[in-house]
């Protein structure tokens, strides 16, 4: 048999085969995302360079992209495992089911946190940003009316999404995105200079309304129900609720340390919360092109995994998964670091963005670079463990993680500025890989320790032959 024809059978019958065709599939469709992003970050960049209006938009949006980081997680790590288990066990119309009434609660929960959002705003906002001028804070609470719009739009699309992924519809989910940086290029470019700020807020909210579209489009093309209806809070229903619950503590608790970057960043001097922003743009554009690539395609198959009880076949994609991420990203890591001024001087200075802005948005990026091995490896192990149902491990790793943020932001910054909370969020990544891997391996263990006792129990014949 030829090389390229164990290839293809290897692709088709192996499930690491499967994963790496629908990882490679999803990468090349966000490669194309990425550069969009990064085109649309480069006109930011032209238009705002590193100053006020863009620290007013930044602390405007860190709410609103808080709660919409913990939608797409539970929706990722709480719906879909129990989604592919109804689905493979009681047949697809129970699964639709299942996936309608989540929908309903979905869209409930949004609803009910954009008011509180809209309402405690004049609270919220002056911690977010204690470093800010009055007119500066104002215009973030502008900002933040505007991008309030964009919440229930991205959470539905989460949802959506999550299923479209649960089907391996991958291509479709991974296109959407492309519509976000378009659509705020396009009001970027047709809009006034005195406007460009409220454009890129706008632009925010019309390209979440664009992706959302076209996860409908898919749904509708498979004859999944569109129009969520309540089928009653029923067992299936209530396992969603019962990993969500931990899920969504833990999404909470690592999306605050963002939220304390972010707040931190702000008590420093003007300029700081874009700088660190900028730093925080070729990194995970990476990132997602190849670590959120293989998340999308992996949490299907581990779920499905999990679902038939193979923890060899688990335990087997988490070895050799890791093995090729270390492969890929050290290199990655120390490429990033070595020609980080390069890389922030060809896609942000120009316009309004300056040399000097250039020097400490590479000195930050450098910083941050050291996270890419962890976090990548990290997401592997996220995905297993939302599979086993154990999501209660996310939320302690997460409690851990929020701890060491504040206390290692605190130190860094009176000790290095602003690259000292970069620094802080790598060594943050790199203690939360350890966790996840400790406690993602002895999960699997237990899996398998229950497993023999029940085989024990059921054949006790076999068990002494």
């Amino acid at each position: 048999m030829s090389a390229v024809r164990l290839a293809r059978t290897w692709l088709r019958e192996s499930v690491n085969g499967r994963i790496f065709a629908a990882a490679v599939m999803i990468a090349g469709l966000a490669s194309l995302v990425k550069l969009a992003t990064l085109g649309k970050e480069m006109l930011v960049a032209r238009c705002f360079g590193v100053g006020d209006a863009l620290d007013a938009f930044y602390v405007a949006f860190l709410l609103p992209s808080f709660l919409i980081g913990i939608i797409i997680g539970s929706c990722n790590e709480a719906f879909i495992p129990t989604y592919i288990e109804v689905r493979e066990n009681e047949g697809i119309d129970a699964a639709q089911r299942v996936f309608s009434s989540a929908a309903v609660l979905n869209l409930v929960v949004l609803v009910a946190l954009s008011v509180v959002l809209a309402t405690s705003q004049r609270w919220v906002l002056p911690l977010l940003a204690s470093g800010f001028a009055p007119s500066k804070l104002a215009l973030s609470r502008v900002l933040l009316f505007v991008l309030l719009a964009s919440l229930s739009l991205s959470g539905l699309s989460a949802l959506w999404r999550a299923v479209l992924n649960a089907h391996g519809c991958f291509g479709l989910a991974a296109t959407g995105p492309i519509l976000i940086p378009l659509m705020i290029a396009l009001l970027l470019l047709i809009s006034r200079a005195a406007w460009r700020i409220y454009a890129l807020a706008l632009g925010s909210v019309l390209g979440v309304a664009g992706e959302l579209a076209v996860n409908g489009y898919g749904l509708w093309r498979r004859g999944m129900p569109l129009v969520p209806r309540w089928y009653g809070l029923d067992g299936r229903l209530r396992q969603v609720l019962a990993q969500a619950v931990p899920a969504v503590a833990g999404a909470v608790l690592m999306g605050s340390t963002t939220l304390v970057d972010q707040a931190m960043a702000a008590m420093l001097p003007s300029g700081s919360v874009s700088a660190l922003n900028y730093a925080n743009k070729l990194i995970p554009m990476l990132l997602g092109i190849g670590s959120s690539s293989l998340s999308m395609a992996v949490l299907p198959a581990f779920s499905k995994l999990s679902a038939n009880r193979d923890w060899q076949g688990m335990r087997h994609i988490l070895s050799s998964y890791t093995r090729l991420i270390l492969l890929v990203t050290v290199p990655l890591t120390v490429t990033l670091i070595a020609f980080s001024e390069r890389l922030v001087m060809l896609f942000f200075q120009r316009g309004a963005f300056t040399p000097e802005n250039a020097h400490l948005v590479a000195h930050v990026q450098s910083l941050l670079s050291l996270e890419v091995p962890f976090f990548s490896m990290s997401i592997l192990y996220v995905n297993a463990i939302c599979a086993l149902k154990r999501n209660n491990i996310l939320m302690w790793g997460t409690t851990i993680s929020v701890v060491e943020n504040v206390v290692l932001n605190y130190v860094f910054m009176k000790m290095f500025g602003l690259p000292g909370i970069a620094l802080s969020t790598s060594m943050v990544l790199m203690t939360a890989f350890s966790y996840l891997h400790f406690m993602g391996r002895r999960a699997l263990r237990e899996q398998e320790a229950g497993a023999t006792k029940l085989a024990c129990v059921m054949f006790p014949t076999a068990s002494l032959s």
